[in-house]
């Protein structure tokens, strides 16, 4: 044990300094101890080593401990967007498969990354010049010596003639993370602390990053000219330009800062003066390392973090901004983002090609800039799976044909379909937190609505709606139990007894005419075939008579209910002899029927 040190902190020192400079093997060992030793431990602690385990690949392990960490914690976005994105990796491997990509000639044995466009021209950092081969692009660190070098693209789309840039730009500090505008006559640049170009420190001994801007006057970079809102007390660097170069983005842990590091936004006003740098919120930050942004033509924004559900160390993500409400984060997936450190994304989305650096296995270095042609765009919209089933809501059965329809809280439309055969539907909701409506109609049914919330972006499944059958008057002729959609009134061979399943069918004509009191029926009574016509006269008759008994007895007024028997005269089918049909053809003709007739 270090002098003066117990295990505790030993393991914390030695768990720290490993991950933040992208060791997650080691750093997965002393953490492991860390977390084995008596006492209160921080829970930042189980939130590195699930992530150290996920970039070794160990996901299941990794799923075990942010459990824990969720369970420990309260309202932290981390836990939160874990535990709402549980069937994360299922989404980022749908995601996937969207790039080719390959390692760049042009790397070298230390670190490179942060590649920006610069007309046709890219440029980079690098810490060849050093010879520094320790990964330390992720901590605000005092390290020396990072310089910026341009590289042209060849035909192959390869970068060559690397070569340093000016002196002015490149100091003994720092300097990393350019964003060009349009038209190249300025940049901006990430740049230790310095004064008369070396190394300011603060009071802890580290050199702070800051943001400066030069301007080309006459083919040399000069005005060099420091932002406002750096601080000597925090770091402030990765610069990135909006479409229109009138908003800057960057990475800082200044004040208001929810995590290690957030994303800013400031704007540019007309006169090259600065507003004031705002947060870009929860949705995107959280209280891990939101980095490196870059923002394309049609204003989506690329970052790297840690701190939403990925693949292992800085994944890239993106979201469409502009639109507070609709921000959607998307994991863009593999090949880009790996088990290890994945960040500096940048994409010419009209030429579909790109660059992004990485410290995966395979690289020249310890951080390589590799190329990437788009095959096909990132799906930044976002739609919540939100299914179910119609139904009868006497019945319990499916109901099919119904026009299913979610509305928001502001009672716009925000997707529609028919439910299928049976019953169920599927339709693409909002993602917008909120409570939103799943309205069902369908004719002869009164319409039925459920309310359910979206948390998220969270699917919603197994929705119920259930409606009820509209009471409407049957027209004239028209026969209650087909109208009702009731089950037949049947009689047993050669019988004029009520049946008990036609009791059912019985009650229900009861209590339609129970609704609508002013109506009367004819009571149609009918044999099969099978008897003489004589015969079959008869029984009809008398089962006419019995169904209007049993009408009567249950209270609709004699005034209201006749009854008639028809005989064999009217089959419902060519049952015309007794050889014609089996029973069961026959039984459909012994029934009654209950014709509306005023």
């Amino acid at each position: 044990m270090t002098k003066g040190y117990s295990d505790k902190e030993v393991f914390e020192n030695l768990g720290n300094a490993n991950y933040l400079n992208a060791n997650y093997d080691e750093a997965s060992i002393w953490y492991e101890k860390l977390l084995q030793t008596d006492g209160e431990i921080d829970t930042e602690y189980m939130y590195r080593y699930a992530q150290s385990l996920k970039s070794m690949g160990n996901y299941a392990k990794s799923a075990e401990w942010m459990k824990k960490f969720e369970a420990a914690t309260e309202n932290d976005l981390r836990a939160s967007k874990y535990l709402n994105n549980s069937d994360y990796l299922e989404k980022i491997r749908e995601q996937s498969g969207r790039y080719d990509f390959k390692n760049l000639g042009i790397n070298s044995a230390a670190s490179d990354f942060a590649p920006s466009f610069n007309d046709d021209q890219i440029v980079f950092s690098t810490a060849r010049d050093s010879g520094i081969v320790a990964r330390i692009i992720h901590k605000w660190n005092n390290r020396s010596f990072l310089n910026l070098y341009t590289a042209q693209v060849s035909e192959e789309g390869e970068l060559i003639n690397a070569t340093r840039l000016s002196g002015i730009l490149n100091k003994k500090t720092h300097e990393s993370s350019t964003a060009f505008t349009k038209d190249g006559s300025t940049v901006y640049f990430t740049r230790n602390n310095s004064d008369n170009g070396s190394f300011s420190r603060d009071e802890e001994g580290v050199s702070r990053l800051k943001i400066y801007r030069a301007t080309m006057n006459n083919g040399v970079w000069s005005d060099i000219f420091e932002l406002p809102f750096n601080g000597d007390s925090y770091s402030v660097a990765h610069p990135a330009l909006s479409a229109d170069d009138s908003k800057l983005y960057f990475a800082s842990d200044m004040e208001g800062t929810l995590g290690e590091s957030d994303l800013f936004v400031v704007d540019i006003n007309s006169d090259g003066n600065f507003g004031t740098p705002v947060n870009l919120g929860n949705k995107i930050n959280t209280e891990a390392r939101e980095t490196f942004p870059y923002v394309t033509e049609s204003d989506v924004l690329y970052f790297a973090s840690d701190g939403h559900p990925g693949l292992g160390g800085l994944d890239v993500f993106a979201t469409k901004i502009g639109n507070e409400d609709d921000i959607y984060v998307v994991n863009v997936g593999g090949p880009v983002n790996s088990e290890e450190d994945d960040f500096s994304f940048i994409v010419n989305e009209s030429s579909k090609t790109g660059y992004f650096a990485s410290n995966r296995e395979g690289g020249l270095g310890n951080d390589d800039i590799y190329s990437f042609i788009e095959k096909e765009p990132i799906d930044l919209i976002c739609n919540t799976t939100v299914d179910g089933i119609v139904k009868d809501q006497e019945t319990g059965y499916p109901l099919s044909g119904a026009k299913v329809t979610i509305l928001n809280d502001q009672k716009e439309i925000v997707a529609e379909t028919i439910s299928a055969n049976d019953g169920s539907f599927t339709l693409d909701g909002d993602c917008k937190d909120g409570s939103y409506t799943i309205t069902a109609i369908k004719e002869d049914y009164n319409d039925g609505n459920e309310i359910f919330t979206i948390v998220n972006a969270n699917d919603s499944s197994g929705i119920e709606v259930e409606l009820e059958k509209t009471i409407r008057r049957a027209p004239v002729g028209s026969d209650l139990v087909k109208f009702l959609n009731l089950e037949p009134v049947y009689f047993d061979l050669d019988k004029s007894a009520i049946r008990p399943d036609a009791e059912v069918t019985l009650n229900k004509v009861i209590e339609y005419m129970g609704i609508f009191n002013d109506i009367k029926v004819e009571v149609q009574s009918h044999t099969d075939a099978k008897a003489g016509k004589r015969y079959n006269d008869r029984l009809s008759n008398r089962r006419a008579k019995e169904t209007v008994k049993y009408l009567v007895d249950r209270g609709i007024e004699e005034t209201r209910i006749t009854g008639k028997g028809f005989g064999e005269t009217q089959l419902t089918n060519d049952c015309t002899t007794r050889e014609s049909c089996p029973d069961e053809k026959h039984q459909e003709n012994r029934r009654s029927e209950f014709i509306v007739i005023e």
